[in-house]
């Protein structure tokens, strides 16, 4: 199949404003194994604007990156070869307020734009044992910090206490609740993958409460 050029692909101005992309554009698309002619058929363009995009004869303009980056799966940030500013690694007391979500209360524990999520959570009494079981891909890792926690993970069912933990796939099929009156306080952590937060661990949709 033979591409045409892309709309503005003879515009001499367009991107003229851009900074330079041709080395980003180069790495990016052997790291992805395409070939030129083939990343061409994918952004839609042609081989010879794209050999002249990546040798900097060319800029690209602003609908091209969005289609470049689409490609590689990237972002136009990284075509442009800016660096991300680095997260904050603290999360301090009183930060982001607390969030519930089918009677569960939780707080957020750790940074976003992570691979996994960190929450301090509380259970309170007579949740999780009615619930539908969670299966979804992952790992999940959780601390009791108060009361006591019911966990089921497959055929099998735990009590944990104060100073427990439990680490599992997110495969095998699970639900967890508070056995004491007053609920129990964990702290949760789980790789963050297919799965939205609420519809991971909590359910239904999310108030604040601050």
């Amino acid at each position: 199949m033979t591409t045409g050029p892309a709309p503005g692909d003879d515009d001499p101005a367009a991107g003229e404003e851009l900074p330079a992309v041709a080395p980003q554009l180069r790495e990016l698309r052997r790291r992805a194994g395409l070939t030129l002619e083939a990343a061409a058929a994918r952004a839609r363009l042609s081989p010879a604007h794209l050999s002249r995009l990546e040798t900097g004869r060319r800029q690209p303009s602003l609908p091209l990156l969005l289609g470049l980056a689409r490609t590689y799966g990237t972002t136009v940030s990284e075509l442009l070869g800016e660096t991300p500013a680095a997260a904050d690694p603290i999360v301090r007391a009183g930060g982001p307020g607390a969030r519930e979500a089918d009677g569960w209360t939780y707080w957020q524990a750790g940074g976003s734009g992570r691979g996994m999520q960190a929450l301090r959570v509380h259970v309170p009494a007579g949740r999780g044992q009615g619930e539908l079981v969670r299966v979804h891909p992952g790992e999940e890792w959780l601390y009791v910090l108060t009361g006591t926690l019911r966990l089921h993970l497959g055929e099998s069912e735990y009590l944990l206490e104060p100073g427990d933990s439990a680490h599992f796939d997110s495969l095998t099929p699970h639900r967890i609740g508070a056995a004491t009156a007053a609920g129990a306080d964990l702290l949760f952590v789980h790789t963050l993958l297919q799965s939205s937060l609420a519809g991971l661990c909590l359910g239904g949709a999310t108030t604040d409460r601050r």
